[in-house]
C-alpha cells in the first residue's frame, strides 16, 4: 500500500462513528464477574466517595488561625518561691511556650582571663608556645591569650583565654528539678476562621472567665476549657515526667478543626492530640535547654549570672477542614460514578473476547460496519426489543 493509499484510508477512517452494540451473552460465569465489579464500583462511591469522604461538600483546609498562650503555676526551690517571670519563656505566648524544667547556674561571672576547658580541641597545653594567640575560638569560650596557665586548681594546664570568668564547665551548680512543675496549667486560645464559609469558632465559650478559673481540660465533660496540665500532656505525649526533668522535650499540640457545616455549629470542636518532636533516640539532640543571663553591677564592675535551662517546650500545631453541601460537586461527583460504572461493561468485554470460548464468533457478532452501500435487507439471528433497544441474543446460535 502506497502513501497516498494509506493517508486516503487514514482520513476515511477518521470520520467514523462508533456506537456501542447491546449483546446478551448468556453465560453465567460472565454474568457473576459483571455483578461483582459493579457491586465493588457503586459500594466505592456510595461509602468511600460520597459518605467518608463527603464528596458532595465544597471544602476549604487553609483556614486562618490565631493562638494564644499563658502558663500559671508557683514552685519552692530551697526558700525561694518562683512564679511564671521565673520560670516560663515568654510568660505569655503564641504558638510556641516554654516552661523550665531545671537549671544549671554559674554565679559571678565578669570580664577578664581564666584558663580554657581542657575539652576543648586545643586547649591543652605545657608552654606558651602551645597557645597562639587569636581570635575568639567558635569551638571555645573566648579569646586566647597566648599564655599557658593552670586550670583552676588542678596540676595540668590549658590555654588562657579572656571571657567572663570563671567559665560554665568549670563552675556550673546543678539546682534540683521543679518537680511541682507536673501541675503547671498552660492555658491554649484558639481562634479559627474559615473565610469561604464566613464561619468563626473558638475553642473557648463566651462569657466562661469564672468557669475557667476552677476547670481543667477533659475530653468528655470540658471540651471547651483549653486548659492543661503539664502531666496531662506528658502522659498524652507517652513521656515519663521525670524524663523531662532531666533532659527537657519539645512537645508538639495539635488542635484539629474537622467542621461538617451541614451539622449543627455545636458539632464542629476541636480535637487535641499531643506528641513529642525532638529525637528521644539520639543523646546529642534530644531534649530541650537553652541559655540566659541575669546582670548586675557591684562596686562599679558589671557581673552575671548565666542559666542554662532544661524544660519543656510546647510547640501549637492548628489544622482544619471545613466542608458543606454544594451542587456542583455533588453533580461532578455523580457523574464521574455513573461514568465509572463503564468499567464493568469494558471488563467483561475484554474476558469474553479473549478467554471465553467461541471468541472469534462473539467477535465477529459484536463488531459491525455498516456504510451507506449496505443492503437494507440484512438480515440477524434473532433480536428482541427492550426499551427501544435492539438485543442480539446468542443462546441460539453459539453453545456457550
Amino acid at each position: 500500500m502506497g502513501l497516498k493509499e494509506l493517508i486516503k484510508d487514514f482520513y476515511v477512517g477518521f470520520w467514523d462513528y462508533e456506537t456501542p452494540k447491546i449483546m446478551v451473552v448468556k453465560n453465567q460465569t460472565l454474568g457473576i464477574i459483571y455483578r461483582i465489579v459493579q457491586f465493588l464500583v457503586i459500594t466505592y462511591f456510595i461509602w468511600y466517595v460520597f459518605i467518608s469522604q463527603k464528596a458532595y461538600q465544597e471544602s476549604e483546609t487553609r483556614p486562618e488561625s490565631s493562638i494564644y498562650t499563658k502558663m500559671k503555676g508557683v514552685a519552692l526551690v530551697g526558700d525561694t518561691v518562683q512564679d511564671v517571670v521565673e520560670y516560663v519563656r515568654p510568660s505569655e505566648g503564641g504558638d510556641v511556650i516554654s516552661s523550665i524544667l531545671r537549671r544549671e547556674i554559674t554565679i559571678e561571672q565578669r570580664q577578664g582571663v581564666c584558663a580554657e576547658h581542657y575539652s576543648v580541641p586545643g586547649a591543652n597545653c605545657t608552654t606558651d608556645s602551645d597557645c597562639i594567640e587569636e581570635d575568639a575560638d567558635m569551638d571555645g569560650n573566648g579569646k586566647r591569650t597566648g599564655r599557658c596557665v593552670p586550670y583552676y586548681n588542678h596540676t595540668f594546664k590549658t590555654c588562657e583565654i579572656k571571657t567572663w570568668c570563671p567559665i560554665e564547665e568549670f563552675a556550673a551548680v546543678r539546682e534540683p528539678p521543679l518537680e511541682e512543675a507536673i501541675n503547671f496549667t498552660v492555658y491554649i486560645k484558639n481562634t479559627i476562621h474559615f473565610p469561604k464559609f464566613r464561619v468563626l469558632k473558638g475553642n473557648v465559650k463566651p462569657n466562661q472567665k469564672r468557669y475557667l478559673e476552677r476547670c481543667t481540660y477533659n475530653e468528655v465533660k470540658d471540651i471547651y476549657c483549653p486548659i492543661f496540665r503539664l502531666g496531662y500532656i506528658a502522659e498524652q505525649a507517652r513521656v515519663k515526667f521525670s524524663e523531662l526533668l532531666e533532659t527537657g522535650a519539645v512537645i508538639g499540640v495539635f488542635i484539629n478543626w474537622k467542621c461538617d457545616l451541614d451539622l449543627d455549629p455545636s458539632e464542629c470542636i476541636p480535637k487535641y492530640a499531643f506528641r513529642r518532636l525532638d529525637i528521644r533516640k539520639d543523646p546529642l539532640i534530644r531534649g530541650y535547654n537553652y541559655r540566659f543571663a541575669k546582670f548586675y553591677s557591684r562596686n562599679g564592675s558589671e557581673f552575671r549570672t548565666l542559666i542554662k535551662a532544661y524544660g519543656i517546650r510546647l510547640d501549637v500545631i492548628v489544622h482544619g477542614e471545613a466542608g458543606k453541601f454544594s451542587i456542583i460537586p455533588t453533580i461532578i461527583n455523580m457523574v464521574t460514578a455513573l461514568t465509572s460504572v463503564g468499567i464493568c461493561s469494558f471488563l467483561c468485554d475484554w474476558i469474553l473476547l479473549t478467554f471465553i470460548d467461541k471468541n472469534e464468533v462473539y467477535s465477529e457478532k459484536k463488531f459491525d460496519e455498516v456504510t451507506n452501500e449496505t443492503s437494507h435487507n440484512t438480515v440477524t439471528e434473532v433480536t428482541t426489543m427492550s426499551q427501544g433497544s435492539t438485543h442480539t441474543d446468542l443462546s441460539d446460535s453459539v453453545a456457550l
